[in-house]
């Protein structure tokens, strides 16, 4: 499915995005390691075994990034603008290397820009489940969408 316009977000709607990942180790320790993020716990299973979590922790900003990835196919996909910001994000449960994730994004809501006529503002909410079902992930988005354009 391709991106949605503006128009086409209803407050309310929630999508179950059928795409799943199962997070690697090499997932998780690049993504660290290109992002300047040496914390032990993500990139040396030595050290992440003498930690509270027994094992690596993935990378929550690897987690935010697939919480927004995986959601763009059938929401902003080719419609999108700009991310205007991300707020509330917040991780009730960790998610380690072998995991498999889902997302699921709701519509909070949308309104017209002010000054930038033919476009709209979208609220999302993404939530990130492991395999058990478990909500592992959280964040609102906001989106600078393009409205449909008039028919010619």
């Amino acid at each position: 499915m391709a991106g949605l316009w503006y128009e086409d977000f209803e407050e309310g709607r929630v999508f179950d995005h059928e795409w799943t990942r199962t997070i690697t180790q090499t997932d998780n320790q690049w993504f660290s390691l290109l992002t300047m993020n040496t914390q032990p716990v993500h990139i040396d299973a030595h050290a992440a075994a003498k930690s509270v979590w027994k094992r690596p922790l993935v990378n929550s900003l690897f987690t935010l990034g697939c919480m927004v990835g995986m959601s763009v196919n059938d929401t902003t996909f080719g419609t999108t603008i700009a991310n205007l910001g991300m707020d509330k994000v917040r991780f009730p449960h960790p998610l380690f290397e072998g995991d498999t994730i889902r997302i699921r994004t709701t519509v909070l809501a949308k309104r017209e820009s002010k000054s930038r006529p033919g476009e709209g503002i979208v609220t999302l909410q993404h939530e990130c489940f492991n395999q058990d079902g478990v909500l592992c992930g959280i964040c609102e988005r906001a989106a600078l969408m393009r409205k449909r354009p008039a028919a010619s």
